[in-house]
C-alpha cells in the first residue's frame, strides 16, 4: 500500500542512480537518489512540500544509507501512514536489498 516503485537503477563511474515513484498518499511523486557505495550523495524529490523535501535531502547528504533508513522509516504525515521521508527510507531499503 505504501510501497515505492523502482523505475530506474543505473551505475555510472561508481555512482548508483535510482529513481522511484512514490505511493499516492504523499505529495511528492518521485524520488531520485544517488549513492556512492553506502553513502547518500544526492536526493531530489519531485513535487511535495519544497522546503521540507529540500531539508530532508540536505540532511541525508553524506549519511550512510542504513542510518537514514533508521531515522526516516515510519515518519507519518497527517495520519496518512507514510510521508515523504518515509518514502525515501522505503526507497533506500529497496536499494540495500538489491545489492
Amino acid at each position: 500500500m505504501y510501497n515505492v516503485t523502482l523505475i530506474k537503477d543505473t551505475t555510472e563511474n561508481g555512482v548508483r542512480k535510482a529513481s522511484f515513484l512514490t505511493c499516492d498518499y504523499v505529495c511528492s511523486t518521485q524520488i531520485d537518489i544517488e549513492l556512492e557505495g553506502d553513502i547518500i550523495h544526492r536526493v531530489q524529490f519531485t513535487d511535495g512540500c519544497h522546503g521540507n523535501t529540500q531539508g530532508v535531502a540536505a540532511l541525508c547528504r553524506g549519511m550512510k544509507v542504513q542510518d537514514a533508513v533508521e531515522r526516516l522509516l515510519g515518519i507519518d504525515c497527517k495520519a496518512r501512514g507514510t510521508s515523504c521521508p518515509d518514502q525515501l527510507a522505503r526507497a533506500l531499503k529497496v536499494l540495500v536489498q538489491e545489492d
